[in-house]
């Protein structure tokens, strides 16, 4: 693991941003799709990509909430090295953005303020009638499908298959990735589109990636670190 390197690179940048994927909270004990013990290799009735995806959750809510209560809310997942030490930075004024694929919260957990939820958050939820918000407990504690006061059904406010980006967030996200002059990439095979295609926009000096398999981004890299996003953020110093 090459951590004087990539100290340098944040002894350096000047405008830093990070981008995660779910390997940044496999390390607060949260599955992520693609791995061994990921969702993708565990069994169920219908793939956890049938599941998530908008039309189930219309036509099969009450196994949608079933495998979303079991699965997908971690509420009592604490914020690992990875997440405390990129707020450290954005208080030091070195990050300037962190940008997720994760919808956890476990970034605002940590302290960061300055988050783009790309695939949005289990602690928003909104009722599709009337638009009252609810936290994750109400949805976590509930049975069945969550109602409304007002008796419409309550869908989190995270991005399913089959539904688009929320545009403000891209256009956030793309500004940040845009103005950079370090992109530090991390806990993420970069194969999810459009997500991954935001790297794209990123035209500063230095793209560290930081994850334990290789990525097809790698050659355009300036430092890989295969290794663990939590150990190798974890012995920076800022």
């Amino acid at each position: 693991m090459n951590i004087q390197a990539l100290q340098q690179i944040i002894d350096g940048g000047e405008n830093i941003v990070f981008f995660g994927g779910a390997g940044v909270s496999t390390e607060s004990g949260i599955p992520d799709f693609r791995s061994v013990d990921g969702l993708y290799n565990q069994k169920y009735r219908y793939t956890p990509e049938t599941i998530l995806s908008h039309r189930f959750f219309v036509t099969h809510s009450d196994a949608f909430y079933d495998f979303y209560r079991d699965k997908m809310l971690c509420l009592d997942a604490k914020p690992n090295k990875a997440h405390l030490k990129l707020a450290e930075m954005e208080r030091a004024g070195k990050l300037k953005a962190v940008i997720t694929q994760n919808i956890d919260g476990l970034h605002q957990k940590a302290g960061s303020k300055r988050v783009y939820e790309l695939h949005g958050s289990v602690h928003h939820n909104i009722c599709q009638k009337c638009a009252k918000s609810y936290d994750a407990a109400f949805i976590l504690c509930g049975e069945g499908i969550p109602r409304c006061s007002c008796g419409g059904t309550i869908k989190p406010d995270v991005v399913l298959y089959e539904e688009p980006l929320n545009d403000a967030v891209v256009e956030g996200a793309v500004e940040a990735i845009a103005a950079a002059d370090v992109l530090i990439v991390g806990g993420t095979s970069l194969a999810v589109y459009p997500a991954a295609g935001l790297l794209n926009y990123f035209s500063g000096d230095k793209l560290v990636l930081i994850n334990k398999k290789r990525t097809p981004y790698d050659r355009r890299a300036s430092l890989v670190i295969n290794d663990s996003i939590g150990e190798a953020l974890g012995r920076i110093t800022v």
